[in-house]
């Protein structure tokens, strides 16, 4: 934990790629360092030793804590000085209250210093991240960067598919995660090459990969390409650019399989990961993603605090007379937000958190508003847990 009484200068730094801008400030204000800081260990370790030579205990504040940011923080560490983490809306909004509409890097050093001085709350503590979690924070953004490209290539074979074959864009569009409907894609990325394969064929080739499915998955196809008589012009051209789009997405869903193996091998490691997996719609991915985000809750001194750095608290929009419903709002953590959200969705399965949303719908929510609220009473859940270490036992949650 942070001990603020305890700092004798609060350094900010504004990270970059190349140089970090510094601006150090003593508890009563004084400015005892404005400078950029190049991006090198010996450099960064030089400052931080001067400076805690000189007023003692020293806290460096970034606004970054991954990516550019991990070098200068892991130095800071290593020189002895405590670490923390100035959120970047936050930041933003502190940074209205200076005078100036200029942004530059040595005012929002200036800026991050003088928060981290007066405003001590708006600081999250960083703790020393072990291998385990700094290998699963790389691995899910990895994850991240695949699945950002499954959904681009995904969109991109639907446009085209909607673009010549409406009718054969709603039978396979909605199937592209299927290894069958890719593999098919991959060998025949036309309705002519389709119809040239025929039915029989089709259903002996797909059976193998998708045994259920592949009878009804080539009579919906042949009903759609029944469908449409006429061919726009350019369908032919699907031959070539469909298949090789099937390959990329096919290569990228590959990946994110064995990246899920790598993720769970990683996560039985964890002693906080069956925990975590024991509440209904957390599988492996979501683990990770609330291992990297939130580690064991311990940086959070209650739900509340939890669900508002996750972007969860509902709000409700007011003027006068006129007041809007609730929705979520625009901040908080993306990652975290996301994840919940979808495990409250995944969670509908779950008798206790069906109830829940079924409560809330019958109360006249929306079905957004119904997995927001429902995703910020398992927020208060997922916080109990990790601050006893218990798994999650169901119950009937009370509506407020």
């Amino acid at each position: 934990m942070i001990e603020i009484g305890e700092v004798g200068v609060f350094l900010g730094l504004d990270v970059g790629k190349s140089a970090h801008h510094g601006h150090g400030l003593t508890p009563a204000g004084k400015k005892v360092l404005d400078k950029p800081l190049p991006n090198s260990e010996p450099k960064l370790r030089a400052v931080f030793d001067k400076l805690r030579d000189k007023f003692g205990t020293v806290l460096v504040v970034v606004d970054q804590p991954a990516s550019i940011g991990a070098l200068p923080l892991t130095v800071a560490r290593e020189t002895g000085c405590q670490v923390a983490y100035l959120p970047g809306l936050a930041m933003r909004r502190i940074a209205d209250l200076y005078p100036g509409e200029a942004k530059t890097d040595a005012k929002d050093a200036t800026v991050i210093a003088d928060a981290a001085r007066t405003m001590p709350h708006t600081l999250r503590s960083l703790e020393l991240t072990d291998e385990v979690t700094a290998e699963l924070t790389m691995l899910v953004g990895f994850d991240q960067d695949l699945a950002a490209e499954a959904t681009r290539t995904s969109n991109r074979i639907r446009g085209l598919l909607t673009q010549f074959h409406p009718s054969l864009e709603r039978v396979l569009g909605p199937r592209l995660d299927h290894t069958a409907v890719t593999w098919l894609l991959e060998r025949h990325g036309s309705p002519q090459a389709l119809r040239k394969a025929g039915r029989r064929k089709l259903v002996e080739v797909i059976r193998p990969r998708a045994p259920r499915m592949a009878q009804r998955l080539v009579d919906d196809v042949f009903d759609a390409l029944d469908e449409q008589s006429v061919v726009v012009p350019g369908t032919g051209t699907l031959d070539v650019i469909v298949p090789s789009l099937a390959r990329s997405l096919a290569a990228v869903h590959e990946q994110r399989r064995a990246l899920e193996v790598q993720i769970a091998a990683l996560l039985e490691a964890h002693p906080l990961s069956q925990v975590l997996t024991s509440m209904p719609g957390i599988g492996v991915r979501t683990a990770a993603v609330l291992l990297t985000t939130i580690g064991d809750g311990s940086s959070f001194p209650s739900a509340a605090h939890l669900a508002s750095y996750a972007g969860l608290a509902p709000t409700t929009r007011q003027s006068g007379t006129s007041i809007h419903g609730e929705h979520a709002p625009r901040g908080g953590n993306r990652q975290l937000k996301r994840a919940m959200f979808l495990s409250a969705f995944a969670a509908l399965h779950d008798p206790a958190s069906r109830g829940y949303y079924d409560r809330c719908r019958a109360r006249g929510k929306t079905h957004t508003q119904a997995l927001l609220r429902l995703a910020r009473q398992r927020i208060s859940v997922l916080f109990a847990m990790l601050r006893d270490g218990t798994f999650y036992k169901p119950r009937t949650p009370r509506l407020t």
